[in-house]
């Protein structure tokens, strides 16, 4: 067995696991650094995080290369742990030309995806999950296949028809090949409770307000629960007044932050 191969094993078994996968999401080397030192079981990517540190906006916009680069360079910087990276809807519609991202994904270290469907038609969904699980069974990796349905995200629906069609389309993914399904956007404990028994897939679901703890989702049946783009913007909301206040008093104080809680990255990446 590959050590990719491997990886993509031990990833697969942390969503049957006794605990809960509590996933925070990086954008950059130093980001996934800092998880995975953290103790997080594996490390993952956020696509809007990733979109943005790049200067594009989620939603299929940033070029591969950029894509490919920052999941070469998340996974190098994971310390050996599994890479999940979110690549949004795969950036093609077209089912060879997406077998051919999810090749150069896995190539990329990568042995776990989210691949969600917006506002697709499911049934095509369905058929980019089934050319995902070709493409990464023809390269030799159990690949995870995180399948989103942004039934709530997206608002698509409401109250019981949205619950119906987002069960619905969780067993068409998981017959497609999905390996787990990504609700993002419930934050009712009933709901989600209801969500978790009727979808025979680990299900995951996104840090927002109002939503469980790690203990409490566990509890509801929850296998996942992914923190998206909240690192980020906490981080950047921590920088954007760190210069605010820089830039008013040319002081040093503005910097003044708990820096030396952060590792040395130049040591770290030697």
């Amino acid at each position: 067995m590959t050590d990719q191969a491997a990886k993509a094993k031990t990833f697969a078994g942390l969503h049957t696991g006794p605990e809960i996968l509590v996933l925070p999401n990086a954008w950059d080397a130093a980001s996934a650094a800092i998880i995975a030192d953290a103790g997080a079981a594996a490390v993952a990517t956020s696509s809007a995080a990733v979109a943005w540190a790049h200067g594009y906006p989620d939603g299929d916009a940033l070029p591969r290369e950029k894509l490919l680069l920052t999941i070469s360079a998340c996974a190098k910087a994971a310390g050996g742990k599994p890479l999940t990276a979110d690549i949004e809807g795969g950036y093609t519609d077209d089912l060879g030309e997406l077998s051919d991202v999810i090749k150069a994904v896995i190539d990329a270290g990568a042995v776990g995806i989210n691949l969600e469907d917006g506002t697709r038609d499911a049934d095509l969904h369905a058929r980019k999950i089934a050319a995902a699980r070709k493409a990464a069974e023809g390269a030799g990796v159990d690949l995870f296949i995180n399948a989103r349905t942004d039934i709530y995200l997206k608002r698509l629906l409401e109250g019981d028809a949205a619950e119906a069609e987002a069960i619905r389309r969780a067993a068409l993914y998981r017959d497609a090949g999905a390996s787990g399904v990504f609700v993002p956007g419930p934050t009712d404990e009933a709901l989600i409770g209801r969500l978790a028994r009727a979808i025979a897939l680990p299900l995951n679901l996104l840090l927002w307000p109002g939503l469980p703890d790690a203990a409490r989702l566990q509890a509801l049946g929850v296998r996942r629960v992914s923190s998206g783009t909240a690192p980020f913007t906490a981080a950047y909301t921590t920088v954007a007044k760190a210069v605010a206040d820089f830039l008013q008093t040319g002081a040093t104080a503005a910097f003044a932050t708990d820096a030396p809680a952060l590792q040395n990255l130049n040591k770290r990446f030697g």
